[in-house]
């Protein structure tokens, strides 16, 4: 039976303003794609989100391959907001019994971006990569949630974004939903018992 809910933050739980990076793009003269092409980029990308690099040095060097700082702040300044119907879902969730708590591949500044958003009243545990050391799929960023959370992998159902980070997941055991909008997680939280829906009673399904 399900004791835990695991969601991704970004793309999932939390959005980013699409047109912000482009925009800044165009407004320096940088080429396009540019900037997350580098920020993104392997090993700087493991770097930041397992902590080896705070997310002020991940900025520093993004600007110092660009050769501009004033871009570089303004892409580390990313407006973002909160899936008010992915929160809904998450709320039906622990109304239903279960815990909930969010895995993220992110980067030291995620505990006061998380207060920003008022995702603590959402959710039980936030799971931060740069303060595990690993990152997703890597089966130890998993693994530290099942070991801080004190539960089995057959009791967690997980939903990320990105078909890569279910590996991991998928490899310790967990149910896991590639995410492509809420409609297709309604479906699958409903299917696996988890809320309550036509022909589905909540917590007959088991992991």
């Amino acid at each position: 039976m399900f004791t835990v809910a695991l969601f991704d933050l970004d793309g999932v739980v939390r959005h980013f303003d699409s047109d912000h990076v482009g925009a800044i793009e165009a407004r320096y003269g940088i080429a396009t794609g540019e900037i997350e092409r580098f920020a993104f980029s392997s090993p700087l990308i493991e770097q930041v989100t397992t902590g080896c690099i705070s997310r002020r040095d991940w900025v520093d060097l993004v600007a110092e391959h660009l050769s501009n700082a004033e871009a570089a702040a303004e892409w580390g300044c990313h407006p973002f907001s909160a899936d008010p119907a992915v929160l809904a879902l998450v709320d039906a969730v622990r109304q239903g019994g279960l815990r909930t708590a969010i895995l993220t591949n992110g980067t030291d500044t995620i505990p006061a971006e998380v207060v920003s958003l008022g995702l603590d009243t959402h959710f039980d545990e936030i799971f931060n990569s740069a303060a595990i050391g690993y990152a997703k799929p890597d089966r130890r960023a998993f693994q530290h949630v099942l070991d801080s959370m004190g539960v089995s992998a057959g009791e967690v159902f997980f939903t990320d974004d990105s078909p890569a980070k279910l590996a991991g997941a998928a490899a310790l055991g967990m149910t896991v939903h590639h995410f492509t909008g809420v409609a297709g997680l309604k479906r699958a939280l409903r299917t696996s018992g988890i809320l309550a829906g036509p022909g589905v009673s909540r917590g007959k399904l088991g992991g």
